[in-house]
């Protein structure tokens, strides 16, 4: 069959709340790791690498969340450069004016 149309569907993931937030981004790990491995062709090597065990995924889990607390320290800091002056904080509308002919 073909696609005649994009017709890619996007959630408001502010309506969500947690229990769907967390199967919305279960779905999407699940859409991303079979889209790779099937670009791959090593779907059978991949999850035999991995196992069936849940080692890979509580190291992927721990890694997020690491990830996500340094994202945090880093906005924090550059929240605080912002507001001391140490560097300007623009608009998108002022950063897009420097691209406008």
């Amino acid at each position: 069959m073909r696609q005649l149309r994009d017709m890619k569907l996007t959630p408001n993931v502010d309506l969500l709340d947690v229990d769907q937030m967390n199967g919305y981004a279960r779905l999407c790990g699940w859409a991303l790791a079979r889209a790779h491995a099937k670009a791959s062709g090593k779907a059978i090597e991949i999850g035999a690498y991995i196992g069936r065990s849940d080692q890979f995924a509580e190291a992927l889990a721990e890694y997020a969340s690491a990830y996500a607390d340094q994202v945090e320290r880093d906005y924090d800091t550059f929240m605080k450069a912002c507001r001391s002056g140490e560097i300007e904080a623009r608009t998108d509308d002022d950063m897009s004016a420097d691209f406008r002919i």
